[in-house]
């Protein structure tokens, strides 16, 4: 690999997800290979075909300021739970504001706040509307309050490509500073999606498990019984820092955050490509930017989110970008045990890579029962139990791939520091 190449690092790492409150609670739950899917017991769910969801484990709601409860709905709230542990884990680094950027991302943001102040609209009048409405249902919302929160004025972006969107935030993260526009940023995803709107609007899709009896077996990628995604709420933030910058105050990072690339299916709105030729492209593009060979890459965390179509597409598509080194690749599929957390999900699944990298474990993937043909014809390794790794520092690669509504695609590379 290219030494003379500007490195950027990840020095600290913080989630709220349905597995755990922190990275610690949840790469635990990960290894262990518990499940975070539960029947939702709401009235308004008995009448939908998906009565289940992945809720997170914890309550991001201590802490705030009063300015903060009023402003913040539960995906800014995930949020800033997950940014502050990040950042308390890279050892709260000084830096410039000038100097700390924030990109953090949302697919649906505060859609619930919006039918809120709808119904409120509707019933009670435009008066009784709260002074903090327009923060509420902006998608900016979660990274202009870190921003505040932080003092970062190098900017504050808010990516938005569905399920893609915290992994195309962390990208963004890294080319702004190799751009130099930043020495450190906060980047990743949130979102809180488990409302009446988007599980009917999701369930007229067609695209969510109906596996109601069997809550924890429901989400289930790879598998020919696999009948849809489940949703998961959370988020995931990670602080990506200057190799040059993190070496004068002395903080060791976790990896090298090497490689980001993008495609798009340019195929349909909801359902993949079933080629995966744009998702080959794209962890092409990472590997060519993080100077890797695929023989350099020891695992893969898939977006594998119990979609048939797109799970199939996504292993015909590991199988081109990475040909014969394919062979006996560990590969996990960590949706099988959160759900899916939309923008959180690219965020919480780089955790997982950098854990994996650092602990050289892969995690497991559950439910796998009867596993798709093709997964054996091309040669990877999706297992039941934690498999160990090979982690050579400055060689071992872990993989993300990240893919949305609309045909996003995002692949991030992290190499062992």
């Amino acid at each position: 690999m290219n030494r003379d190449r500007a490195r950027v690092v990840v020095t600290g790492l913080g989630c709220v997800t349905p597995l755990g409150g922190d990275v610690a609670s949840t790469w635990k739950a990960m290894l262990a290979g518990e499940s975070g899917v539960r029947q939702l017991t709401d009235s308004w769910v008995v009448e939908l075909p998906a009565r289940i969801a992945a809720p997170a484990t914890a309550d991001p709601a201590p802490g705030l300021t009063p300015v903060q409860a009023r402003a913040g709905g539960r995906s800014e709230r995930f949020a800033l739970a997950a940014a502050r542990q990040a950042w308390q884990d890279a050892g709260s680094p000084e830096v410039e504001p000038e100097r700390l950027a924030v990109s953090i991302a949302t697919g649906m943001g505060s859609v619930g706040s919006l039918g809120m102040f709808q119904e409120r609209l509707r019933e009670r009048g435009w008066r009784r509307l709260s002074p903090y409405a327009v923060p509420l249902i902006m998608p900016n919302n979660a990274a202009a309050m870190i921003s505040i929160e932080f003092g970062a004025r190098a900017g504050s972006h808010a990516p938005c490509s569905a399920g893609a969107s915290g992994a195309e935030a962390i990208g963004y993260g890294i080319e702004l500073i190799r751009s130099g526009r930043a020495d450190v940023v906060l980047a990743g995803g949130a979102d809180a999606p488990i409302m009446p709107l988007t599980i009917a609007a999701m369930a007229v899709m067609q695209v969510l498990s109906t596996r109601n009896d069997e809550p924890e077996r429901a989400s289930r990628p790879f598998d020919k019984a696999s009948d849809g995604f489940v949703l998961a709420e959370g988020a995931g933030v990670i602080v990506l820092e200057s190799a040059s910058h993190a070496a004068r105050r002395g903080a060791a990072p976790y990896a090298v955050a090497a490689g980001v690339g993008y495609s798009a299916d340019a195929h349909d709105l909801v359902s993949a490509e079933p080629h995966g030729d744009a998702t080959a492209f794209a962890m092409r593009c990472a590997l060519a930017d993080a100077d890797a060979a695929p023989e350099h890459v020891v695992h893969v965390n898939a977006h594998a989110a119990s979609a048939p179509v797109g799970d199939r597409a996504e292993v015909r598509a590991i199988r081109a970008a990475l040909g014969r080194a394919t062979r006996g690749l560990s590969v996990s599929a960590t949706k099988s045990m959160t759900g899916h957390l939309l923008a959180g999900a690219g965020a919480v699944e780089s955790i997982a890579a950098i854990c994996a990298l650092r602990d050289a474990v892969a995690p497991p993937t559950i439910n796998l029962e009867n596993p798709d043909d093709n997964l054996g014809e091309a040669g990877l390794h999706v297992a039941a139990q934690p498999r160990e790794l090979p982690t050579d520092p400055g060689q071992a690669v872990a993989l993300t791939n990240s893919a949305g509504f609309g045909g996003h695609n995002v692949t991030l590379a992290f190499v062992a520091a």
